[in-house]
């Protein structure tokens, strides 16, 4: 007897988000799907042990099993802080700011 097939979707997100619909097997992980499916033929670059990766926004190993109809993302690398990133406009603002106290009346 067969083992039982389901769908799910791969998706790579990044700047332009790729989704690969993959046919596999019950019992199979997170990282078998991802392998299963084009991303990796066609996004050279990903590095799985480096990237994070999700199912349905939701963190998740790569040893996690894959359940019919999930969506696997991998997520590219933040390229830049954003509580650095507002720490800096905010040091910008307040160098760039004039007081609007009223002085005197």
């Amino acid at each position: 007897m067969g083992l039982a097939k389901m769908w799910v979707e791969v998706v790579h997100v990044s700047a332009s988000p790729r989704v690969y619909a993959v046919s596999v097997d019950k019992g199979t992980s997170v990282f078998d799907a991802i392998r299963l499916s084009a991303v990796l033929k066609e996004c050279p670059g990903i590095d799985l042990h480096a990237q994070r990766v999700g199912v349905f926004g939701r963190l998740a190993a790569l040893s996690d099993l894959v359940k019919a109809g999930d969506r696997i993302e991998i997520y590219e690398p933040l390229a830049f802080d954003p509580k650095d990133a507002r720490r800096q406009r905010v040091r910008t603002a307040r160098a760039q700011s004039t007081s609007r106290k009223c002085r005197g009346g």
